[in-house]
């Protein structure tokens, strides 16, 4: 027998310590607008790492700045990233080589997606503030896999399906779908989405709380996105799907739940800015005990156009006594309720939920 010890390397976290900057941890970070970065060289502004355990390893998240007047140095990579705009105004400028550069301007709100392994670069707009943003990617999942730095980033493939050069690439324009999941025409597929926060929702009540959701489809990728609204004095049914669905709070003040079968059931309290990730098909569940409408964006795996087995949505709206992803009011821990109430009478809020109950 040989005495040799083979130690696996976990590439990706080897990676992620490389870099020198905040990893967080947990199940929830409390708020990215006031998270601590520091000076990230790969990227060059600022950043810190979101490493939660609901995303699996099969995604991550971080949270990058530019300094006023600046830009990050180019970038291209093997993994998808999603970009959410969280403070600022500026511009990014994408291409692959031989063609010439597009650039378009965002601004607080906005949310795009660099086309896969196409060279991009971000720049701030702003002479006298940062600009700070959050992007969700697929890195742990592509390192681990072909754990090859140079292939990740130095890798000359263009994905001619994925991205073309053409001058309204990137503009709000879309196309509205149906879709077979949520059984609703709410699902826009577009590369540029210019203000997520007024976007118009489209009403979607199978979820509860008199919710309306919009999901987006973004430059062809396997990863994908929501956002969802509920109203004052309710909460939502609770649900589980697959791994890394990372849910920004927009606007609004209350909690959520989550909690694996037959476990604790863990609170987290949010607020604009705040992110928690549910782990693999762990029970979770949305409460609103604020005096604003919810607003939270989700980005995530489950493209409804590429299908990936970690998103497991096919039965998303089946009931859970029927072996479902999905409790109805009717069945879930009276205990909810009553936690939901408390809250509600600590704000001086009062419930609707008697006309949610009603109609199960």
């Amino acid at each position: 027998m040989s005495d040799a010890v083979m130690n696996p390397q976990n590439f990706y976290k080897d990676w992620a310590r490389s870099q020198r900057i905040p990893i967080l941890e947990g199940y929830f970070v409390e708020d990215v607008y006031n998270l601590q970065l520091e000076p990230w060289e790969q990227k060059g502004g600022k950043g810190a790492l979101i490493n939660l355990l609901g995303s699996g390893e099969s995604n991550d998240a971080y949270v990058c700045e530019i300094a006023p007047g600046k830009s990050l140095k180019p970038e291209r990579h093997m993994y998808e990233e999603m970009i959410y705009i969280l403070q600022g105004r500026g511009a990014t400028t994408v291409w692959v080589e031989g063609f010439p550069k597009q650039t378009f301007e965002w601004q607080e709100g906005s949310l795009y997606s660099p086309p896969l392994n196409t060279w991009h670069e971000l720049h701030n707009g702003q002479g006298d503030e940062p600009a700070r943003f959050l992007a969700v990617t697929s890195a742990p999942l592509v390192m681990d896999l072909y754990h090859n730095l140079d292939f990740v980033f130095n890798n000359p493939f263009v994905f001619e399906d994925r991205y073309q050069p053409v001058a309204d690439y990137f503009s709000p324009k879309g196309k509205m779908y149906y879709d077979p999941c949520l059984k609703v025409n709410n699902l826009w597929e577009s590369n540029f989405i210019a203000d997520v926060n007024r976007l118009q929702l489209v009403d979607w009540k199978e979820r509860g709380g008199g919710g309306s959701t919009t999901c987006f489809e973004l430059s062809g990728n396997t990863m994908a996105a929501h956002v969802s609204s509920f109203a004052v004095g309710v909460y939502k049914k609770a649900h589980r799907h697959g791994p890394g669905a990372h849910i920004l709070i927009l606007d609004g003040k209350g909690y959520s739940l989550i909690w694996p079968d037959g476990g604790e059931k863990l609170r987290f309290d949010w607020k604009p800015g705040s992110i928690v990730v549910p782990p693999e098909m762990w029970w979770h569940q949305h409460f609103n005990a604020g005096k604003v409408p919810t607003r939270y964006l989700a980005l995530r795996w489950g493209s409804r156009k590429y299908h990936f087995h970690l998103a497991q949505n096919e039965e998303m709206l089946t009931d859970s006594a029927t072996g479902g992803h999905q409790i109805e009011y009717k069945d879930e821990d009276p205990q909810v309720r009553r936690w939901f109430d408390d809250a509600l009478a600590a704000e001086g809020g009062q419930s609707l939920m008697d006309r949610y109950f009603k109609q199960t």
